[in-house]
Formats: structure tokens, sequence, C-alpha cells
């Protein structure tokens, strides 16, 4: 029979993975079979600065999470050994880390995930990973922006420079 303060233990940590699911912006289901532990340490670090919280986890707390969280979906790619990045504000940043790892690391792939709480395949997780960074998105934003009035701005300059040669 089950101990119960060891039921209690594994509830504890399906809570806290569920919570962790309805929580983070983007979560990217990675197997990670193949990495030495220097390469594990390195992805660790890049993630860890980015504020985003990666973690290996056993499939089965994973599945009772993803019930409790109403994301079965995911269940599908819960197969071999998991880690799952769970990410903050920045919807792109597990994404774009992990990509950009997998792609210097063979032994790295990525799976699937949840993206503003609906269940994405491979192909989207690649698809949001290039994406230009959020930094990179407002700059386009306000160059667009911009671009009107340098545009009214040089129509003047040159309307008074046409006006100042014919006087």
């Amino acid at each position: 029979m089950a101990n119960a303060k060891i039921i209690q233990e594994k509830q504890l940590a399906v809570d806290e993975i569920a919570a962790k699911l309805r929580a983070s912006s983007s979560t990217v289901v990675a197997d990670y079979r193949g990495l030495n532990v220097a390469q594990v340490t390195e992805l660790r670090k890049q993630l860890r600065e980015a504020g985003i919280e990666f973690q290996v986890l056993k499939n089965s707390l994973v599945r009772r999470a993803t019930a409790s969280a109403e994301l079965t979906e995911l269940d599908a790619v819960l197969t071999g050994p998991t880690a799952i990045a769970f990410g903050g504000d920045d919807i792109v940043a597990p994404a774009k880390i992990l990509s950009s790892f997998a792609k210097k690391n063979d032994a790295l792939q990525v799976k699937g995930g949840v993206v503003e709480g609906r269940v994405v395949g491979v192909d989207q997780i690649k698809a949001l990973a290039d994406l230009p960074s959020r930094e990179g998105l407002l700059s386009m934003l306000l160059s667009v922006l911009q671009a009107p009035v340098r545009n009214f701005a040089l129509a003047v300059k040159a309307v008074s420079e046409k006006q100042e040669a014919e006087a």
C-alpha cells in the first residue's frame, strides 16, 4: 500500500505543475536524451537568464497535471525523457532558446508545447521561434509609425527649399 505522505507529495507536485501550465504564457516540451551534463548546464543557464523555468519531470505527473489544467492534448508528446520549459511574460523566449539550442545540438528535440492555453505542435513552436523578439517587433512598429511623419517632414523641407530657390 502506498504511503499517504508520498501520495500527498505527488499530489502537491501535480498541483504545482498544473499551476505552472496555467500561468505560463508559453510552455515548450523537449526530449533532452543524448545531451551531456555540460550541454544541459549551458541550456539551463540560457533559459534562467531569460527568466524561464526548465524542469525534468515524470510523464505520469505531467499527464495528471494536464488533465487538471484541461490540456490533455499535450499527453501525446509525453513519451520518453521529458523536460519542460515554462515561460514567463515573453511568449517567444522559450521557443526561441530551445529551437536555437536544438539547431546547435542535435540531441535536443522539441516535441510540442502550449501557447496561451492552446496545445501546439513542433511546427508552431518553430514558427514562434522564428519570430523576432519583443524588442525587435516594437522597433519595427516604431519605424512604421515614424515613416509618415518623416515623409511629411521631408516633403515640407523640399517645398521650402524649392520656394527659397525660386526667390
